[in-house]
């Protein structure tokens, strides 16, 4: 998406039915709210229920959120910039993340929506759950944490002006992959990998 076709108002039409256009949008609350008791039940679960040390769970549950940036930064550059002549694959990316793109303040649509969140949730939950074993119910927590802090991050971004001057480089980093180039900029909630792979705008 080039900077010239940007939309600073408005927002993209997805679906024809306006029953699963409305299923994309979504408030930040409503997210926090439907992932925050699955977080406290998984951490209560895996001190109580699988009998973890209260400090094993909690060096887990930090792993999760670090294993979260990393996460985020990979599916951010190589699967919602993906570059591809498929017309349906183009479509899944657009709807996905190029819709953002054209709207970058379009709040409704800076969270995954409940439904596709869920499931996503649910996936990635079981592949943890077959790698990891009982460790999951600790790691799962924090990854998740790591993704309503990166949707709030993002949706500051987009809402407002950095409440601290040490966040300023962030902002600055995000806005330049909107509004200079998509090639570069690929952390929202840390540019730690941006730094790492060489994708943090400097100067």
């Amino acid at each position: 998406m080039q900077p010239e076709k940007i939309k600073n108002k408005g927002q993209a039409r997805l679906f024809e039915n306006q029953y699963l256009e409305m299923l994309t949008k979504t408030h930040p609350l409503v997210i926090w709210g439907m992932y925050i008791p699955i977080i406290g039940w998984m951490l209560y679960y895996s001190v109580s229920g699988i009998g973890m040390a209260a400090w094993q769970a909690t060096g887990i549950f930090a792993a999760g959120i670090f294993a979260w940036t990393f996460f985020e930064y990979i599916m951010h550059r190589y699967v919602f910039h993906y570059i591809t002549e498929n017309t349906r694959l183009r479509r899944i990316i657009y709807t996905l993340h190029g819709n953002h793109h054209e709207f970058p303040r379009d709040r409704q649509r800076l969270f995954m929506p409940p439904v596709p969140s869920l499931l996503i949730a649910s996936l990635l939950f079981g592949g943890m759950r077959l790698l990891m074993g009982l460790t999951a119910y600790a790691f799962f927590p924090g990854f998740i944490l790591g993704y309503l802090l990166y949707g709030s991050i993002h949706y500051a971004i987009h809402a407002w002006r950095p409440p601290f001057p040490f966040m300023k480089p962030l902002w600055r980093n995000h806005h330049l992959h909107h509004y200079q180039s998509e090639h570069r900029g690929f952390g929202v909630s840390s540019s730690l990998w941006d730094r790492i792979f060489g994708t943090f705008f400097r100067g």
